[in-house]
Order: C-alpha cells, then sequence, then structure tokens
C-alpha cells in the first residue's frame, strides 16, 4: 500500500478535505486490512507520479488536529487516477509549481566501522548497594554526634 496515495484518496473523500488524524488513522487501518486490491492500486497509481512527496509539494495542510488536502493535491490526484485513454487534464503535473525550500547540504557519513561505546567502570560506592541508596547518603545533612 502507498501511504500518500492513501491519505491523499482518504482527504478527497471528506467533503471540505479535512480529516482528523483519529479519523485519517481509522480510514488508513481499514484500507490497508482490505486485501491485496488497495495495495496494487495505490502502487500503480503511486507510479503515475514517482516523485510524490505530499508533504514538501504541499499536496496536504497540516492544521491543529488533523490533515487538508490542497487544490494541488486534488489536482495531483485527478492526474494519477486519469485512465490512459481520457483526455488529459488542463493542468499537468509538470504544470503544477512544486517548490521545495533549500536544503542544506549534508555530510556523508564516513564509510570507517562503528567504534563500540565503551561503558564507564562501576563506581565503588554504588557496589551492593543501589544508587538511591547512595544518593541519599552521599546527600544527607550531617549530623553532630559531638556532645557540647
Amino acid at each position: 500500500m502507498n501511504f500518500q496515495v492513501t491519505v491523499l484518496k482518504i482527504l478527497a473523500s471528506y467533503p471540505d478535505g479535512f480529516a482528523p488524524m483519529t479519523n485519517l488513522k481509522h480510514d488508513m487501518a481499514i484500507l490497508a486490512t482490505s486485501g491485496q486490491d488497495w495495495a496494487e492500486r495505490t502502487r500503480r497509481l503511486a507510479l503515475r507520479v514517482p516523485d510524490l512527496d505530499i508533504f514538501s509539494q504541499t499536496l496536504i495542510e497540516r492544521l491543529n488536529g488533523g490533515w487538508r488536502i490542497t487544490e494541488k493535491g486534488r489536482a495531483v490526484l485527478t492526474i494519477m487516477e486519469a485512465r490512459p485513454g481520457d483526455p488529459q487534464p488542463t493542468t499537468g503535473i509538470s504544470q503544477l509549481d512544486f517548490t521545495w525550500p533549500a536544503a542544506p547540504l549534508l555530510r556523508r557519513p564516513s564509510a570507517a566501522p562503528l567504534r563500540q561505546r565503551r561503558t564507564p567502570p562501576a563506581s565503588p560506592h554504588r557496589q551492593g548497594a543501589s544508587s538511591r541508596t547512595a544518593l541519599s547518603i552521599r546527600c544527607s545533612p550531617k549530623i553532630s554526634t559531638a556532645d557540647s
């Protein structure tokens, strides 16, 4: 099952395109367990838009407690669902404005093997006693036993 296509389809099924997260999760759970038909359908739809990213392409908006499909999201869904014999929609996916914010360049991790973390030696004051006991002994106020 393609998560992003499923989210677009669910949000488009709501009258105003908005679904609270609880409803969205519930609907996704139903579709995820509905069998191979849904999984195959969403994979086929996703193949029509290989660079699909509903978040960075602003196909959905995150609002208080839920998500809403945008007009751009509805247009992409229409393009994905168009049958090969159908006339092309007036707005093609290449005409939609997909702008991504500039991302910082990330350094590639070195190929050096990972070193195992050394565990520090146990403190002598903690051997045989719990850390809570040791902490309470260290923090207790000094009591004078000498008679004045």
